[in-house]
């Protein structure tokens, strides 16, 4: 028997809500909508990026916006800022980042919170005539559509734009595809450093080679099923099938289109398209899409660049590029400028400044990272200086810390109904915390920490070099927040999870625990000089503690701990009490907001949940 939530959207989904949203905003907003069909509509108001905030924050929304592969057009991001400042506004003021504020996502998108219903009338007409929407940004759809966030201005090995514009137009707008079995993801990475994150998306292309009549042709590798999220983390599994650029809208659309048959509606939990495909197999899935949804013969996969692979794949800096922090060449000549936005969080008013030093710099455009990033483009040699001196890139350095580098958090018991801890502002606390407390070897460049705040695994813990995931704990008969901790994931040529090696920490003895684990690292890691100063016998160079000199590579966090015992680790990840002052312990969701003393100012009386 198919899910309650089948029956739901089977009677109004997709592009008809919008309608219906217009009404109740019209009519008076929240209020409007009948209480006892509350959770139905809410269900529907997904599809368009509305989604209702947690118990005790009634008649208040989150809005997600879409833009495909993370780029904002010139006056777009201005245009979200202004929103955020004029709707985005809570009664009571986050005191880590105040009022008014926008998130930036591990999607390549856009968050606000605080959203009155009766205000989004005025709010999509205020995007939408920059060309930014809401439309199929949430809900069982096709979610915003991830690619290499600098596609068109930084080196591809295959154009990715035009296939990423036609699945966002032609596919996630085909309203008869909106209503899949849960949420869809797609990828398209046109370098070849795996920016795009193939290996975590439901389909993902990939670019490769294959020679094809005598020719070597320069196209795309097909992987599908891979996802983050209940403990059962899936990489994506080689579909074993190439593509030329021409065809692979068609291979993609093909995919969608049988998931969208032939996926299941019973249990939520398994109807992500991981679990059909595991329950499908490759060559059924192949076969299918060769019969019934493409009308020209696949070739089987090609020669991939999963080898060179350097994004989030826990390899040395000087590797390669590991995520787009930082000044890098475009193929015209100029340069892009990534910014380090700590845990994606950006108050209005720097969002204002940073489009507004885009296009005095730049060219205007901001492109989104899937590291919650923006990244300024088309930035000439001769203004290069000029950014890096602005007083907005000392809070949002082009150079950070190797923890504000690494850092992502997702949303947390701010807002989320099924998150178990504080996430934000814990995380930015951490940052600080772990700036003064911890010195790292001078080579490392960075430590990738990803805190979610329940298993759902939105901030991506899995795929980290210490990845958190809020739960709860009982500390001096009370319970408390805490994390498990995890080290080792990442993603690359062979992608791997985090194991776990501490349960149930508590939120005040966590840093302290990081702290142990990273001093060990400093400590144990094997370090070695270059191979020409081996060569000349400088011994000198050579180093097996944490102590570093410029010409000594240690191993990366992640190549440590593959090369370290499960109980070693286990060890180092002592947990400690230590001086930082942790925030939002025993609130336990019991409160209509982590950091509010007083009653809940939403419009409904309906009671906060207790459940933990």
């Amino acid at each position: 028997m198919a899910h309650k939530k089948e029956g739901i959207k089977e009677g109004c989904y997709g592009d008809e809500v919008r309608e219906h949203i217009l009404e109740f905003a019209a009519n008076g907003g929240f209020e409007a909508i009948p209480e006892d069909e509350r959770e139905e509509w809410f269900t529907r108001f997904k599809f368009w990026g509305l989604f209702h905030q947690r118990d005790g924050q009634e008649s208040y929304f989150m809005m997600r916006l879409t833009n495909a592969s993370g780029v904002l057009e010139p006056g777009q991001l201005r245009a979200i800022a202004e929103v955020a400042r004029d709707y985005a506004t809570g009664p009571v003021e986050n005191p880590e980042f105040g009022n008014g504020w926008l998130d930036l996502t591990t999607r390549q998108s856009v968050q606000l919170h605080w959203i009155d219903l009766e205000d989004v009338p005025e709010i999509w007409e205020t995007l939408e005539s920059v060309g930014v929407h809401t439309r199929s940004s949430g809900g069982d759809t096709m979610r915003n559509i991830s690619g290499c966030p600098l596609h068109g201005k930084a080196e591809e090995f295959v154009e990715s734009g035009p296939l990423l514009e036609r699945f966002e137009e032609e596919l996630r707008g085909d309203d008869e595809l909106a209503n899949m079995p849960r949420k869809f993801n797609i990828s398209v990475s046109g370098c070849t450093v795996g920016c795009a994150q193939d290996s975590i998306n439901d389909i993902g292309f990939e670019p490769a080679t294959k020679e094809l009549a005598g020719e070597v042709v320069r196209g795309f590798n097909v992987r599908i099923g891979g996802g983050l999220g209940g403990r059962q983390p899936r990489a994506a599994t080689p579909l074993d099938v190439f593509v030329r650029p021409e065809n692979a809208y068609a291979v993609g659309r093909g995919f969608v289109e049988l998931y969208h048959e032939y996926g299941g509606r019973q249990n939520r939990s398994k109807n992500r398209a991981r679990f059909f495909a595991e329950d499908w197999g490759m060559e059924k899935i192949r076969e299918t899409l060769q019969d019934e949804y493409v009308d020209f013969e696949m070739h089987t996969a090609g020669e991939d660049f999963r080898t060179e692979y350097t994004y989030n794949a826990g390899r040395p800096v000087e590797d390669g590029q590991h995520d787009h922090v930082g000044v890098g060449d475009q193929q015209d000549g100029r340069n892009y400028v990534g910014l380090s936005v700590p845990v994606g969080r950006l108050p209005a008013d720097d969002a204002i400044e940073l489009a507004d030093l885009a296009a005095e710099y730049g060219s205007g455009e901001v492109r989104l990272t899937r590291r919650q990033n923006p990244v300024i483009v088309d930035v000439a040699d001769d203004e290069l200086e000029g950014l890096l001196a602005e007083p907005l890139l000392e809070e949002y350095p082009a150079e950070p810390s190797p923890f504000e580098r690494g850092a992502m958090a997702c949303t947390g018991t701010e807002f989320c109904s099924i998150a178990l801890t504080e996430t934000k502002g814990r995380m930015a606390r951490m940052l600080r915390w772990f700036n003064k407390n911890i010195d790292l070897p001078d080579d490392v460049g960075k430590i990738k920490m990803h805190y979610s705040g329940c298993t759902a695994d939105c901030g991506q813990a899995m795929t980290a070099d210490i990845g958190l995931q809020g739960m709860r704990a009982r500390k001096n008969g009370e319970m408390v927040e805490a994390f498990d901790i995890g080290v080792g994931g990442g993603v690359g040529e062979d992608p791997s999870f985090i194991d776990w090696v501490r349960q149930r920490v508590p939120a005040d003895e966590a840093p302290g625990a990081i702290r142990n684990l990273l001093e060990a690292y400093a400590a144990h890691r094997e370090c070695e000089a270059p191979a020409a100063s081996r060569a000349d016998g400088d011994s000198e160079a050579r180093s097996t503690s944490g102590s570093q000199t410029e010409a000594v590579r240690g191993q990366t966090f992640r190549q440590w701990v593959d090369a370290t015992a499960e109980e070693q680790l286990v060890e180092f990840c002592e947990p400690e009490e230590t001086d930082f002052e942790a925030p939002y312990m025993t609130d336990g969701k019991q409160s209509w907001y982590p950091f509010a003393e007083a009653e809940s100012p939403a419009a409904s009386e309906t009671p906060v949940s207790s459940d933990d």
